[in-house]
């Protein structure tokens, strides 16, 4: 296993990173931009293994407006293969010094592993991107209310069943997953919401969840990220492939925007920025 990164932010740096992002949420929207370390993503599998291309990567992202930075080093995508704990982090302990050095931008570490999550807080990541809602790793509640980080909640199932009503099942989850982040000393600030698009849901489940965006935010209190990047659901209703996929993800982010969603995880930074500079100048007007 690879060792620690020698880079490590202090707690007050790492604080300050992490209220930076939390304190833009509201404001205007948030782009969290994609950074995956694997070799299986979907969209951009093995394109930023190695560590220069991925650090020239978050470069980019946060040129073209990305306000914060969400590293993953295991796919979560449909059918996915598991990637273990030592592999996780031997594709992240390298990269994850030198990113942090090289930006001042938060970062995130898309992980449902709790050990992944407790290093990487350690070395100065401010938000943990949970795709199980603290329901998958027993102690990922603990380990974010120990080290101070914020944490996105994402709603996901195990088995695709056409038959739930997708937004009863959204609030149980939540509901079951808000009560371990009390229970763990979570500060309520530092919590967002993810419907999940793409997880354990049909395509018309995943449009539901999509319109729920605004009852989710009333019910919960909580800003909502959404997650569609480049998703299957866009390929299906347009019949594109995966670089097709970018007027579907505006067009649904835009929609999510209009109904109270607040932060928006994406691979194309500059699009959603130029985006939500238009809808900002016709909402504002």
């Amino acid at each position: 296993m690879a060792e620690p990164a020698i880079f490590e932010l202090t707690k007050a740096e790492r604080d300050h990173r992490r209220d930076s992002f939390l304190d833009l949420i509201g404001v205007r929207p948030a782009i969290m931009g994609i950074l995956n370390v694997t070799p299986d993503s979907f969209s951009d599998g093995g394109r930023f293994q190695s560590f220069d291309s991925a650090l020239a990567q978050a470069r980019k992202l946060v040129a073209e407006g990305a306000d914060i930075i969400d590293i993953g080093a295991e796919s979560t995508r449909p059918g996915h293969t598991p990637v273990p704990l030592d592999e996780e982090w031997r594709r992240l302990a390298p990269l994850l010094g030198p990113l942090l050095s090289a930006i001042a931008t938060p970062v995130s570490i898309d992980t449902s592993k709790a050990e992944v999550a407790r290093r990487s807080i350690a070395a100065g990541v401010s938000i943990v991107n949970d795709v199980w809602g603290l329901q998958r790793d027993p102690e990922m509640a603990g380990v974010v209310a120990d080290g101070g980080a914020a944490v996105v909640i994402m709603h996901n199932r195990d088995t695709v069943d056409p038959e739930v009503d997708i937004e009863v099942d959204m609030r149980r989850f939540f509901e079951r997953s808000l009560a371990l982040a009390d229970t763990a000393g979570i500060p309520s600030r530092h919590m967002l919401i993810d419907p999940g698009i793409g997880f354990g849901k049909t395509k018309a489940q995943n449009l539901r969840a999509l319109q729920a965006t605004s009852r989710l935010r009333e019910t919960f209190d909580l800003p909502v990220l959404i997650g569609v990047s480049r998703k299957w659901l866009f390929g299906d209703l347009l019949g594109v492939g995966v670089e097709g996929r970018l007027i579907g993800t505006l067009a649904a982010n835009l929609a999510t925007l209009a109904r109270g969603a607040a932060v928006f995880r994406v691979h194309d930074a500059a699009e959603h920025a130029a985006a939500f500079k238009v809808f900002h100048a016709i909402d504002s007007a």
